[in-house]
């Protein structure tokens, strides 16, 4: 983890915005503003999932190198605010996360909870927004997004056996090419909207994707398999020809507005 006292709020890597493609990376890292020191948290939290999705970055980096397409990477831990949140989940900020309580979140006042939105969360999502606009006028066609995120083994004592779940939610034009090609490799378990549902309103894919009718969907990859180099090398030389084809598709850059099981957008 790093602390800065000038600090950005996104990271945009460059890429070629005619390809119609966007990466999105909600979790990719842990870093916090000097002015929140550490959330009054030991070190060994930070290497924690509670902090930040482990491997993302790189996996990140390299689709985005593979496949020639811009990225939007939140700069900043997810235990000061949760981009993958609506503004009012309750889990926007958590005070008490998998078994640990994160003193710099309680007592959360309106003020500071503003603050947090202004200063991190509503920046970084514009990025996302401009990005995504940039990508559609560029490329000429709705874009398609592709968001990265990881999962832990176990939770709660439960052994996940995944070795990649593909989040969606009503809109199936990527997903389920996804889920078939990861499918047909020998010995990968790839689960269907686990270990997470897809249908969660007010979060990324919603607000970037769904609202707008464009085609998306969220790869979870489980962390001890990208938690070093040569894993995140793996999944991303996995990942782009899949990715690469899907997004060669032209119904994936048709404008179709499916809703979402959370109810009307």
């Amino acid at each position: 983890m790093t602390r800065s006292a000038v600090f950005a709020p996104f990271e945009i890597i460059e890429g070629s915005r005619k390809r119609g493609l966007v990466l999105i990376a909600d979790h990719a890292r842990r870093d916090l503003p000097e002015e929140y020191g550490d959330l009054g948290l030991p070190a060994t939290e930070f290497e924690r999932h509670i902090a930040y999705d482990i491997g993302v970055e790189a996996v990140t980096r390299r689709l985005a190198a593979a496949l020639d397409a811009p990225a939007v990477m939140a700069s900043f831990s997810r235990l000061l605010i949760d981009p993958n949140r609506g503004e009012e989940d309750p889990t926007l900020i958590r005070q008490l996360y998998d078994g640990t309580v994160v003193p710099g979140n309680y007592p959360m006042s309106g003020e500071e909870r503003q603050r947090r939105l202004g200063r991190f969360y509503r920046p970084y999502h514009d990025a996302v927004d401009a990005v995504i606009a940039s990508v559609a006028e560029a490329s000429g066609r709705a874009p398609f997004i592709l968001s990265v995120h990881s999962f832990t083994p176990v939770m709660r004592g439960f052994v996940r056996p995944w070795h990649a779940g593909v989040l969606w939610d009503i809109d199936p034009r990527a997903p389920l090419p996804l889920i078939e090609a990861l499918s047909r490799e020998t010995g990968l378990v790839i689960g269907d909207n686990e270990p997470y549902d897809g249908a969660l309103r007010g979060d990324t894919m919603f607000r970037h994707a769904i609202v707008n009718g464009f085609a998306h969907v969220l790869i979870e990859i489980r962390q001890d398999l990208i938690a070093d180099e040569s894993g995140a090398e793996e999944w991303a030389a996995r990942l782009a020809p899949i990715i690469d084809a899907i997004n060669r598709r032209p119904d994936i850059h048709q404008v179709r507005r499916y809703g979402s099981r959370t109810g009307p957008v």
